[in-house]
């Protein structure tokens, strides 16, 4: 029994060290996940996050016992059901994510077994002897006798996710040694800086959110200037429609500024303006039929060269 609580201590003790030194956690679900299969996971994050396993009842005490100094993590609460572990972080989160997730192993199916993808036998010849019809059959697959052994007539599906594998499917497949199935560590919750939220935030693209962002901004700047309440993001607005004001004031009497002068002198002669501009659009077009030109008289003499005899 004092083991027992000198391990409860324990881990009491490292839960709260690994608050206090990682920002990030990971709720991670790890069903069906072995334990040579953990020790890999371990080692991938070694330097770069830490896994921390413990029974739900100790994990929840463990957490209520440091609310009194640390609050936020109350919402890890909610989240503690299930066989889930955490693992802690400081490193970038889509970089840790994808280091959980990427140690997989393929599982036959089991009867019983949630299934956690649709799992669809391929058509084609399965070298089984006839005698094994009744599985086929009792699976609704169509199949056919040729050269002494069944083949199925085309692709079926014979388990959609989200159910149980039956008996009959589980046998079939592991007859057919189709392992449908992979297990690894399946990110549940991810907790950062106080927040909680699923792993497919992660998902998002920088571009999206900056153009969300934006989106918001021109949101705020619209509804200010029809109400006529300054905002920050609606003061460069104002700003350009207070010069647009002065201008057109300075336009129509005799005050003038440095920045008005130059459209005061445009609409005054704005001949001289238009004589102006297409200068170059004229030189440009004179300049390459000039070099077009030049290019057909060199073709000309060229082909004057080649006219001549080999002996003349």
């Amino acid at each position: 029994m004092g083991g027992t609580r000198a391990d409860k201590e324990q881990y009491f003790v490292k839960l709260r060290e690994l608050l206090d030194t990682y920002s990030s956690i990971f709720i991670v679900n790890v069903d069906n996940v072995g334990s040579n299969q953990m020790h890999q996971i371990r080692v991938a994050l070694r330097g770069k996050g830490v896994v921390l396993m413990g029974k739900n009842t100790m994990v929840r005490r463990a957490l209520r016992s440091i609310l009194s100094e640390l609050p936020q993590f109350e919402r890890l609460l909610p989240h503690v059901r299930g066989n889930i572990g955490f693992v802690f972080t400081n490193d970038d989160l889509k970089e840790i994510r994808t280091i959980i997730t990427a140690n997989k192993v393929a599982a036959p199916a089991r009867a019983g077994a949630l299934a956690t993808v649709d799992v669809i036998v391929p058509g084609g010849n399965t070298g089984m002897e006839p005698g094994k019809t009744s599985f086929f059959q009792a699976l609704r697959i169509p199949t056919k006798i040729a050269r002494g052994t069944i083949e199925i007539v085309g692709d079926v599906q014979v388990v959609t996710a989200g159910t149980r594998v039956g008996s009959s499917e589980a046998t079939l497949l592991n007859m057919l040694n189709i392992s449908p199935f992979t297990y690894g560590m399946q990110v549940v919750q991810i907790f950062d800086n106080g927040n909680v939220f699923s792993s497919d935030v992660l998902d998002i693209d920088e571009q999206v959110l900056i153009d969300r962002f934006l989106s918001g901004i021109k949101t705020v700047a619209s509804i200010s200037l029809a109400l006529k309440y300054p905002t920050i993001v609606s003061v460069s607005h104002l700003l350009v429609a207070a010069y647009k004001n002065v201008l057109a004031v300075s336009i129509a009497t005799d005050y003038t500024f440095e920045g008005a002068e130059k459209v005061k002198e445009y609409l005054a002669n704005p001949e001289a303006f238009a004589a102006a501009a297409p200068v170059a659009e004229v030189a440009a077009p004179a300049a390459a039929e000039e070099e077009k030109e030049e290019k057909a008289e060199e073709k000309e003499e060229s082909d004057e060269d080649m006219g001549f005899g080999l002996f003349d």
